[in-house]
Order: structure tokens, then sequence, then C-alpha cells
């Protein structure tokens, strides 16, 4: 199992339009046939010290092996994703995890 954990954070946070077409896009992505699991979500209301929720959105995809992860980081969807909606980020932060 790879596991690709993706955090963004909204280049006009205050832009709801920006927003929005950011998650649109975001959601395009489940086209891709080698995600096996796709979860789009936005910061949770616990409160701890160690809890990070200034991004605005977390993609959390999940792939059978490092090869699928690499089939999909060239797929044309995830190209036109990362064309289209670069604009809308500021930051992005991701993790990629394997089995321990």
């Amino acid at each position: 199992m790879f596991v690709h954990h993706v955090f963004f954070w909204l280049a006009k946070p205050d832009s709801a339009e920006e927003k929005a077409k950011l998650l649109e896009g975001i959601k395009q992505l489940q086209a891709v046939e080698h995600i096996q699991t796709m979860h789009v979500g936005v910061p949770a209301s616990t409160d701890r010290p160690v809890i990070e929720k200034g991004y605005t959105f977390s993609l959390l995809l999940v792939f059978n092996d490092l090869a699928a992860h690499d089939a999909y980081q060239v797929h044309p969807v995830h190209k036109k994703f990362v064309d289209d909606c670069a604009r809308y980020w500021s930051k992005v932060l991701i993790y990629d995890a394997v089995d321990a």
C-alpha cells in the first residue's frame, strides 16, 4: 500500500470562488484509475497544540503500490489539475507513506 496525503493552503483564503474552484479540481482527480481510495477533507474541529489546522483542504489518496502512485503523477488528469489549479494555492505539503 502507498499513501499520498496532500495539504493545500489557499493563495487567497477569503476567496470563496477560488476555494470552490480548487475543490472542484481536487474532486476531478477521482477519475484517475490508479487511485484505490480518495478522501477530500477540511480541518476538523479538534483543538490540541499538535494539530495543524491552517490548511484549506487535505487530499488523501491510497494506491496499491509505488508503481500506481508513479502512474498517477504523470496521468493527464493529474497534470491538468496541477496546470489548472496551481494558481489557487500558496503552499502544498505532501506526506507519502508505505507500510512499516
